[in-house]
């Protein structure tokens, strides 16, 4: 019987593109990989406060200062108030501002608090507030343009709201208020200074939302470069040992303290509401409403340490 032949026909032929499948896919796969690669992340991994930074928060000082005096009601303070919101709404946040009028010992002026708050901030959640003044004292005889004194801690909640945006569960869960009339005109009375704290404080209350705020932390004068925090005597016990414990975790519990006394600044009108307010100042500052209280009073690394001591009371101790 005549051997056969195995036939050899050609092999079936491809459909066009598997001759590419395998070249595009390898070419996504690098491409997508290299996208994972450079995507910027966080410095701290989901610790937020490894990721705020004292020379960014003096970099917005900076800008700050560089406006000149910012008293209640100049141009100045409404150059103040724009770069504040555009930082703000640059990093996700959306601006209210809450204008009013108030008697003061020059007369009526016209002040404006400026509120941040996440747009997806669910209205069930109790919110923390932190909140610095961004005026500056009205001073007839010497240029003062508060670095430290107004400047650093607005300057460092700017850069809280940048930290914060990288922390969306955490940011729903704060507020960011700048206060203006801090400053006394003439000296600290129930009718002179902290007109903006307590506008805010009074308005809240007639809304009855004293309850929608967990507590809060006002910064004031967090800048000097030999910086000791004076936590004023009357400032909530649960408050001040949250505070010592971040401070504790990270390291730096020495320079946070208490004052000599109680002290009148934009957490009094809060805790009079019923809103357990803590105030981190810097009290023991030699250049404090005067012509020195300059940039070159300031330090990033103070900036930086109350800034990661609050994230990390935030993050870790506030909310359990």
């Amino acid at each position: 019987m005549p051997n056969k032949k195995q036939r050899r026909g050609r092999p079936p032929s491809r459909p066009w593109w598997r001759h590419w499948a395998v070249p595009v896919a390898l070419a996504l796969g690098i491409l997508f990989l290299g996208y994972v690669l450079s995507k910027p992340k966080p410095a701290g991994n989901g610790q937020s406060w490894k990721e705020f930074s004292g020379e960014k928060a003096l970099g917005h000082v900076q800008a700050l200062v560089g406006l000149g005096p910012r008293p209640p009601g100049s141009e100045a303070i409404m150059k103040a108030r724009a770069y504040i919101r555009q930082e703000l709404e640059a990093n996700g946040w959306q601006v209210i501002e809450q204008p009013f009028t108030d008697d003061t010992p020059r007369g009526r002026v016209r002040f404006v608090n400026v509120i941040a708050r996440r747009p997806d901030q669910p209205t069930s959640e109790k919110l923390f507030l932190i909140g610095s003044h961004y005026d500056t004292k009205t001073f007839d005889s010497i240029r003062f343009v508060g670095a430290n004194d107004g400047g650093s801690s607005t300057g460092a909640l700017l850069e809280l709201g940048r930290v914060l945006n990288q922390h969306p569960e955490l940011a729903a869960r704060i507020e960011l208020i700048f206060f203006d009339g801090e400053e006394a005109y003439e000296r600290f009375s129930p009718t002179d200074g902290i007109f903006g704290s307590r506008h805010f404080a009074t308005q809240a209350q007639k809304a009855k939302k004293v309850d929608a705020y967990r507590g809060g932390i006002i910064w004031d004068m967090i800048g000097d470069r030999d910086l000791t925090i004076t936590l004023p005597l009357d400032s909530p016990p649960a408050l001040a040992q949250g505070i010592f414990a971040a401070a504790e975790a990270l390291q730096v519990r020495d320079h946070f303290g208490y004052a000599n006394d109680k002290m009148i600044d934009d957490h009094a009108p809060l805790n009079v509401v019923g809103i357990p307010t803590i105030d981190l100042i810097d009290f023991d500052y030699d250049s404090w409403h005067t012509s020195q209280d300059t940039m070159d009073k300031l330090s990033p690394e103070s900036l930086q340490t109350v800034g990661a001591v609050t994230l990390y009371y935030l993050s870790e101790l506030a909310f359990k």
